[in-house]
């Protein structure tokens, strides 16, 4: 409920200004959207929460400074017969000024500097998947799920085929041709695989590069982390809303840059399991007659 209240508070203060003198609502994800979005993970309703923070001491000064002003040149204006004081010192003024300022950095940074070690606490993690990008696709291979080693289930998720034919020279495609089922716009947004991952579920990310730097983003997790070769990033998030959330590559990694979106599908526990243990399942060759029990299968029978 707070939250709510928040954005729309946030949404009528900034309101006029932004439809007067801002075209970017029109590539905002909701309509007539005036605010950033809260996403889906925990991470980025801490960041959002503070974002609305630093908003409102923003508008507070703003209003004290201008206020303030506005009253010093309606109230001692010239036509009144106001003269000017001729001063340049006053220490009660420049403590104030000095001090007030620091009392709001302190206030932001704590907040801000406990984010910043909660999004690197990837201990007690449940599902644990390597993401490395490649020029110009991402690669993901899911490592172990509740404990336990998963059995060679990993994919290349690339562009989706209607995209990638229509971004080619002389395709003679229109681009606003490509469309959902639904008839949603959908060039450049879907892929071939997309990363399914469950809700609540602490989800460790080991994110690396295979050839050049790239930039794994997804905005509603609320974090953006480096794919750099031989080096390999852990961040963590957890989504809490069953749905489908789109990223894509933060760095400019080559010519393909703009063709390698990130698609991550997130899906019930129990859904994810049943498509874990299917995943598995298509890796495993099985003897006639012996059934394999892989790690998937060892968690969903403890779980």
């Amino acid at each position: 409920m707070k939250r709510v209240t928040s954005k729309w508070q946030s949404q009528w203060a900034l309101g006029l200004p932004a439809i007067l003198f801002s075209v970017t609502v029109f590539a905002t994800p909701g309509p007539w959207q005036l605010n950033l979005t809260e996403g889906v993970s925990k991470t980025s309703h801490q960041v959002y929460d503070l974002h609305m923070a630093v908003f409102w001491v923003c508008v507070g000064i703003g209003v004290v400074v201008y206020g303030a002003m506005a009253y010093a040149m309606l109230r001692f204006r010239k036509s009144k017969g106001a003269v000017a004081s001729k001063f340049t010192h006053n220490t009660i003024i420049e403590v104030m000024w000095t001090t007030i300022p620091v009392l709001i950095l302190i206030s932001l940074a704590y907040p801000a500097t406990r984010i910043m070690l909660n999004e690197s606490n990837t201990q007690h993690a449940k599902l644990t998947i390597r993401v490395t990008g490649f020029q110009w696709d991402w690669r993901y291979d899911y490592i172990d799920y509740l404990n336990q080693p998963i059995n060679k289930v990993g994919f290349i998720s690339k562009l989706a085929n209607n995209s990638y034919v229509a971004s080619q020279l002389g395709s003679g495609i229109n681009p606003w041709s490509i469309k959902t089922k639904r008839g949603e716009h959908d060039y450049l947004l879907n892929v071939t695989r997309p990363m399914v991952v469950p809700i609540h579920t602490k989800i460790r990310f080991l994110i690396t590069g295979g050839d050049v730097m790239h930039g794994f983003w997804v905005p509603a997790l609320g974090w953006q982390a480096d794919a750099n070769p031989g080096q390999i990033h852990d961040v963590w998030g957890e989504i809490d809303r069953a749905g489908v959330y789109r990223g894509q590559c933060a760095y400019l990694c080559g010519q393909g840059h703009a063709y390698m979106p990130i698609v991550i599908k997130a899906v019930s526990k129990a859904e994810f399991r049943q498509w874990l243990v299917a995943q598995e399942a298509k890796s495993t060759t099985k003897a006639p007659g012996v059934p394999t029990k892989t790690g998937a299968s060892k968690a969903l029978a403890t779980d």
